[in-house]
């Protein structure tokens, strides 16, 4: 079968009120001790070094972390991902990181910071684009060592924008084709997931839910749709147009999530997702839900996903989300 989408047969008053009111936004959208200034919509984050130059041997996705707080929603773009990850922040709540090979949307966001994790997670791809509004100071000579093309509000001015409408920082917005001129197409897709008809067997399932401890998500099947309709946090996700935002395919991926290193200036530990390694996985398709094994080895290897007899569990064409659950 084949590894790629598309035709794929082989294929996020007085001073002390201000203050207050600040410490409250920063912990709804779980922010980091030290991001960059652009992150709190003060300005542009310090500028962090290019990791590296568009990949000269093949095509390079583009990723784009998403803010996923109340206040941030309804996202903007996100619809047209090819794939949605979902992971655990501080405190508890959520952020998305979108991935987009086949189509860009006009605009993506609101856009947010970088995490750790995310830096062994996009070693799957070749020399990924990485948008984002800026990441701990800490973080930043992380990210510039990494095989990546950093693209923040520092270094690329003309791609962001403010919107109007709510409150910073929910309120960053990236123009992708100011830094992707075009899809990179669906070879820039190398995640190691296979497309095609479904496995036999599984669970007829109407409605699948994961908790982290501060956020949920909630994944409903629509036989007219033939998706499954995502919910955040108890109410239906739908894009700025006011469309529900769906996926063909969902994963529920347990993973090891341990502290991190680093630690936001509340003092909340930043959660680190372990994404190499082996373990167990839901997918969920056509309105049935199969109980699989995951496996990456190394960091530059993507994801397999099979049955007890190592045979490739395919997914649905269309998009895919994949939530990071940690593991019982």
């Amino acid at each position: 079968m084949s590894t790629r989408r598309g035709a794929h047969g082989r294929r996020a008053a007085t001073a002390a009120a201000l203050l207050a009111a600040t410490v409250t936004a920063a912990l709804a959208a779980g922010c980091t001790a030290e991001s960059g200034p652009g992150d709190d919509g003060r300005g542009s984050p310090k500028e962090s070094k290019q990791g590296a130059s568009p990949s000269a041997t093949g095509p390079s996705a583009l990723v784009v972390k998403i803010d996923n707080a109340a206040a941030a929603r309804p996202h903007t773009g996100v619809d047209a991902a090819d794939v949605v990850y979902a992971e655990q922040v501080e405190g508890g709540l959520s952020r998305l990181m979108a991935v987009y090979a086949t189509r860009l949307p006009e605009t993506v966001g609101p856009v947010r910071s970088a995490r750790e994790s995310d830096l062994e997670l996009l070693r799957q791809f070749d020399r990924p684009t990485l948008a984002f509004s800026g990441a701990q100071k800490k973080l930043l000579p992380l990210i510039d060592k990494a095989p990546l093309r950093a693209e923040t509000p520092g270094n690329a001015a003309d791609a962001y924008f403010r919107g109007s409408g709510r409150p910073a920082p929910h309120n960053l917005f990236l123009r992708p084709e100011r830094i992707v001129p075009k899809p990179p197409g669906e070879a820039a897709l190398t995640t190691g997931f296979h497309y095609g008809p479904a496995p036999e067997g599984g669970t007829a399932t109407n409605s699948r839910t994961v908790r982290y401890p501060a956020a949920r998500f909630t994944f409903t099947w629509s036989d007219s749709r033939e998706r499954w309709l995502v919910g955040m946090d108890g109410t239906p996700a739908t894009t700025a147009d006011g469309e529900r935002m769906a996926a063909a395919t969902v994963v529920v991926q347990y993973v090891k999530v341990r502290e991190s290193a680093f630690r936001d200036f509340l003092g909340n530990n930043t959660p680190y997702t372990e994404t190499v390694g082996s373990g167990k996985a839901q997918v969920l398709r056509d309105g049935r839900a199969w109980d699989v094994d995951w496996k990456r080895e190394k960091a530059t290897d993507g994801t397999a996903f099979t049955t007890g007899d190592d045979a490739p569990v395919n997914f649905a064409e269309g998009p895919v989300w994949v939530v990071f659950a940690k593991t019982p």
